[in-house]
């Protein structure tokens, strides 16, 4: 896969995934404008990851069944209609509808992962799916820089109109610019599809790294849906722009993980899943010190999304090698471990926060750290043998 391909499935997660998080930033004047409590903003984001889970289980699947390339320019198109319809929300419950529609199509980002893992080399598939999950990470940290500025100036509803217009121009362009899969027989039907996704559920391997995404994820959660809170409350009082900013270090972090990709290429994602998830805790010490000081937070956020970051490229560089024949089943399933611990992190952060300030919140995100790296520490690791499966994508080329 050439670069520039690369970069259009990464702009695609990108945008995907901030129709889901864009409104982080902007909780405070969404939830206000719509009439939301500041006790419940939380479910602003939680709705898009709720929506995004229905999709992860009815949607992902159908990237074993059709071609995965007309699939992500479909999702990308119905995202866009969410987005729009979030961003001429009159009232709350139209909102949430725009955010659960978008989150359910969003993920097309899974299906863009599981394509690129399909046309790639297998030396070439770890790297591959770093290149393009970074734009996950550009989604939902890079995001929050522009979502800020465009928000300041033209109001929340803008970021929604930009992100549906985005949209639509991406889903044209993979039309244009993907050529179709060739895959190594008929396809299974969509209900064999789901079936089998049942089934991996019950694998210790899989549901050891699901599980390590979910409190991944909470903790990811619990500091990106809950820092809008307490940086424009006393003594910060930082403008949406100012908020905004601090996706920049997070970008920062997430990106000088790049290289997971590599690690896990060369044989070492488990090492590298174990150092990330202490780093994870670490983080949390300094993210702690946001009342008193606005460069430790920095600090945090950058090893925090590092630590994120790794973890996430290395999990999926894992599951995708054990299972090539059904790519995008294993990504959904995975995945939606992610979206339950997204949504109980952006849900319990804010209401941790209104009750106990933001020492509660930080000792949850450093609760759902310490609680991945014991299920990591406990579970077993993905058997060796899963390598002798790799070849199979090979041949499906």
């Amino acid at each position: 896969m050439d670069a520039w391909r690369r970069s259009l499935l990464a702009a695609v997660c990108a945008v995907a995934v901030a129709s889901v998080y864009a409104a982080q930033p902007v909780l405070e004047s969404m939830g206000r404008d719509l009439g939301v409590p500041a006790g419940l903003a939380g479910w602003i984001v939680a709705a898009g990851q709720f929506g995004y889970l229905a999709g992860l289980l009815l949607l992902v699947p159908l990237g074993d069944v059709v071609d995965r390339r007309r699939l992500v320019a479909a999702h990308l198109a119905v995202t866009a209609a969410g987005t729009a319809l979030t961003a001429s929300a009159p009232a709350a419950w139209v909102a949430f509808a725009g955010l659960a529609t978008a989150g359910v199509f969003a993920v097309v980002v899974q299906t863009a992962v599981a394509y690129t893992a399909s046309v790639s080399p297998p030396a070439e598939r770890g790297r591959n799916i770093g290149v393009v999950t970074s734009g996950v990470v550009v989604g939902i940290l890079g995001a929050r820089v522009v979502t800020g500025t465009l928000a300041e100036v033209w109001g929340w509803r803008s970021v929604y109109a930009v992100l549906a217009v985005l949209s639509l121009v991406l889903a044209a362009l993979v039309l244009a610019a993907l050529p179709p899969e060739e895959r190594p027989g008929p396809p299974a039907g969509y209900r064999q599809v789901v079936v089998s996704l049942g089934g991996l559920f019950g694998q210790r391997a899989f549901l050891t790294r699901g599980l390590v995404a979910f409190f991944l994820f909470a903790s990811f959660g619990t500091l990106w849906s809950g820092l809008a809170l307490p940086l424009a409350d006393a003594p910060w009082r930082l403008s949406e722009s100012g908020i905004g900013l601090f996706g920049i270090a997070g970008l920062a972090g997430a990106l000088g993980a790049a290289r997971a990709g590599r690690w896990a290429d060369a044989g070492r994602a488990g090492p590298v899943t174990g150092l990330a998830l202490a780093l994870l805790i670490l983080s949390w010490a300094a993210i702690a010190q946001l009342p008193w000081s606005l460069w430790l937070l920095v600090a945090g956020i950058v090893v925090l999304d590092f630590a994120v970051q790794a973890v996430h490229v290395s999990n999926q560089h894992l599951l995708t090698a054990a299972h090539p024949d059904r790519l995008s089943s294993v990504i959904g399933g995975y995945m939606v471990f992610y979206s339950l611990g997204s949504a109980l992190g952006a849900a319990a952060t804010t209401a941790l926060f209104s009750a106990y300030g933001w020492a509660g919140s930080s000792l949850l995100g450093a609760g759902f750290a310490a609680c991945a790296l014991l299920v990591r520490a406990t579970g077993e690791r993905l058997p060796v043998t899963t390598r002798t499966s790799v070849p199979a994508v090979d041949r499906g080329r």
